[in-house]
């Protein structure tokens, strides 16, 4: 994923500028929030929130850990996403210039997309057009394939790429007028980095107090559990936190924010991420049905405060832990880098079979998820591996 979500490769037979050294820390991040989204839709399957293309709901209490795992999840990891590939946008962009950085990010991410809406979604989805047929035919009516595919579409998990692809177009689009506003040097509107300059925490409190009330006003338009089919993406509710992550991953990028963070941070950000989780347990397990949504009520707005508190809390936590401890590669950890991005787009219909070939065994929800994890984990990485060396497979994925 490394060079796929935002980071550019040279064109062959070229040398890239070599002004940064190569940042591990931020592949490793990568490897470790791929990893998550595959244990999220993992915890789906066996959970209390049927959002997936095969689900076993939870029987006994212990679905409840696995909503609160997915729910801790669905707060920070895609904003870290957009961040991470807002922070290399960048540099891609002034190394290409605006037509071939946006062929670049068509081929990268409109391939993958392109692969899973015409080959991946079927493979996945094929469980619930055999349900929705079966109920059809019991009503005596017929239900083909194409009127079921067209009527159910989504983009699935690559919904991501598709709204980073729009993130590229717009960030393209401010780069031009930018260029022309100033009436000097070419179209690209170099953007040199500047130098390091300290994150205030002032800054970060008001960055997220702001965050705190675009989320809660997004969502007396846009609730949670609101549905925009033709984007087909599954969370609309939280556009604020993807936006503005990408937007504070590009600033990131030229004033060095990343390096500025202290240990001291990285330990408050852990902190302040468990003191907003327990103060706002109560709210979430008294909370009246869909209050928590939006709907301009009390509890979204301590929902849309908790959410981005804790995002930006770990954002920052994780950050500081990687860059301090693990920002070093070995050829184990280089793998995993390279495969990353495929085992994103490909874990749908792995985890599926998974679902299907486990649908024997009866056991507590926690239980369940913790041996198909294990499993699937490796065989995400697996099919990846497989996949990419199918030929020219590896200059997309």
């Amino acid at each position: 994923m490394a060079h796929h979500l935002g980071r550019g490769t040279a064109p062959h037979g070229t040398a890239a500028p070599t002004t940064r050294p190569r940042l591990h820390y931020l592949d490793n991040l990568r490897i470790a929030l791929t990893a998550l989204v595959v244990l999220h839709h993992t915890a789906v399957t066996y959970g209390n929130i049927p959002v997936w293309y095969y689900t076993e709901p939870a029987k006994d209490g212990s679905g409840l850990v696995l909503d609160l795992f997915v729910m801790a999840n669905q707060a920070f990891f895609m904003g870290f996403f957009f961040m991470i590939a807002g922070y290399f946008t960048p540099a891609s962009y002034e190394r290409k210039g605006p037509g071939a950085f946006l062929h670049d990010r068509l081929k990268r991410l409109g391939v993958p997309l392109l692969l899973f809406l015409l080959l991946l979604r079927p493979l996945a989805g094929i469980g619930g057009y055999l349900h929705t047929k079966a109920v059809f035919a019991e009503r005596g009516d017929a239900l083909p394939y194409w009127l079921y595919y067209l009527l159910s579409w989504d983009a699935g998990p690559l919904w991501f790429v598709e709204v980073l692809l729009v993130f590229a177009l717009l960030y393209v689009l401010v780069r031009r007028l930018r260029a022309r506003r100033a009436l000097t040097g070419p179209a690209t509107g170099t953007a040199a980095p500047l130098p390091p300059r300290p994150l205030r925490a002032r800054t970060i409190a008001l960055f997220t107090a702001g965050l705190v009330l675009a989320t809660y006003a997004w969502r007396l338009v846009v609730p949670n559990g609101a549905y925009v089919p033709f984007l087909g993406l599954p969370t609309p509710s939280f556009l604020m936190q993807y936006a503005s992550f990408f937007a504070v991953g590009v600033l990131a990028h030229r004033r060095g924010w990343a390096q500025t963070l202290s240990r001291r941070a990285g330990r408050l950000g852990f902190a302040v991420a468990g003191l907003a989780t327990l103060a706002y347990l109560p709210v979430v397990l008294t909370a009246p049905d869909r209050a928590l949504d939006g709907y301009g009520t009390w509890q979204s707005l301590a929902a849309a405060a908790w959410e981005s508190t804790f995002a930006v809390s770990m954002v920052i936590a994780l950050t500081v832990l990687f860059r301090e401890r693990l920002n070093r590669q070995g050829r184990r950890t280089a793998f995993l880098s390279r495969h990353a991005f495929a085992v994103y787009v490909l874990h749908a219909p792995v985890l599926v079979g998974l679902g299907y070939a486990f649908r024997w065994l009866h056991a507590p929800a926690a239980a369940k998820f913790a041996l198909v994890a294990v499993v699937a984990l490796p065989a995400c990485w697996a099919v990846a591996y497989a996949v990419r060396r199918l030929p020219r497979a590896d200059r997309v994925l």
